[in-house]
């Protein structure tokens, strides 16, 4: 197979980098000093798992410019979808999937109607279909220590199931290429559920990180911290019992809590965003688990709040 992987960073990145290292052919698409930093140097990777290595990749800014792959991996952020529309409208005038690993709500998760804060004006659904997608879950760490240069930590785990629900060979094909590279790679017959359980990490974990300036592991020892971090956690579960992807949102609490700090002292996406004067992806992530709260008349007080508190300029 030949992968391509949209938006190269930290994750996608390493992603690429991995699969380069495993012989299978790989183009990146990304922009800027990390760009330049590829096309010189290539990717350099130091890794709590695999060790340090380096990888040669394909580079370009626009997926056009690009050989045709037979699938593309999605590891932009959500919320910087605008600026990757135009060229994925070209990718979907190919007969091949996207799978989307990105945090947060994914555009597909609810179609009728689109999710406004993941799918205004559902541009991405017409797009793409549900049979044009795989979604993914990644249970991986990683930062860029400079451009090109990433660090790695948190295992390689990721879960990639069908958009339609209908895991097949299309999907076995892509497990075989990722597992062969040195991905741990699962089949996930319930990908909609597993994307929930991480948003409800991501929902709560990632803003706290933001306003307090903590790493997973600091929040964790801070019992004020940890009680609205439960809190928050319990809104989302609630939500994700009206959907029906939760059974016991007090237990699944205790769980993701007990999961989070195995993670110690990582900084979340968020804060590394912020403390880089990124912009914040805000919306797929707590935006559109508000949304799915008002849809499914679930109140959710604590999130709409610290949505309030990450829009606000002095949180930057």
């Amino acid at each position: 197979m030949r992968l391509t992987i949209v938006g190269a960073g930290a994750i996608g990145g390493f992603i690429a980098a991995v699969l380069a290292r495993g012989g299978v052919e790989t183009a990146v698409v990304v922009r800027g000093e990390q760009l330049s930093a590829i096309r010189r140097h290539g990717l350099r990777v130091r890794s709590s798992d695999l060790g340090a290595f380096s990888a040669q990749v394909d580079a370009a800014a626009d997926v056009r410019e690009l050989p045709a792959s037979d699938a593309y991996l999605l590891t932009f952020k959500a919320h910087q979808w605008p600026g990757f529309l135009e060229q994925m409208a070209a990718v979907a005038q190919m007969n091949v999937p996207i799978v989307t690993l990105q945090n947060g709500v994914p555009f597909w998760f609810e179609r009728d109607p689109p999710l406004e804060t993941v799918d205004p004006g559902g541009r991405l659904g017409a797009l793409f279909g549900d049979e044009r997608v795989i979604g993914g879950v990644v249970h991986v760490s990683g930062h860029l220590a400079d451009p090109g240069v990433i660090v790695q930590s948190g295992g390689l785990r990721y879960l990639i199931g069908e958009a339609t629900g209908h895991n097949g060979e299309r999907i076995e094909r892509l497990a075989r290429t990722l597992r062969r590279a040195g991905l741990d790679v699962e089949i996930d017959g319930a990908i909609r559920r597993s994307l929930w359980f991480k948003l409800v990490g991501n929902a709560s974990l990632n803003p706290m990180s933001v306003v307090t300036r903590m790493t997973i592991g600091q929040m964790m020892r801070d019992p004020s911290v940890l009680g609205e971090i439960r809190a928050l956690m319990l809104e989302v579960l609630e939500v994700g019992k009206a959907l029906g992807l939760v059974e016991n949102p007090e237990r699944e609490a205790e769980d993701r809590i007990a999961y989070a700090a195995r993670l110690d002292d990582v900084k979340s996406s968020m804060l590394q965003d912020a403390e880089a004067d990124r912009s914040l992806e805000i919306d797929p992530i707590v935006g559109a688990a508000i949304e799915l709260g008002k849809r499914y008349d679930v109140p959710m007080p604590r999130e709409q709040a610290m949505y309030a508190r990450l829009r606000a300029p002095a949180v930057r």
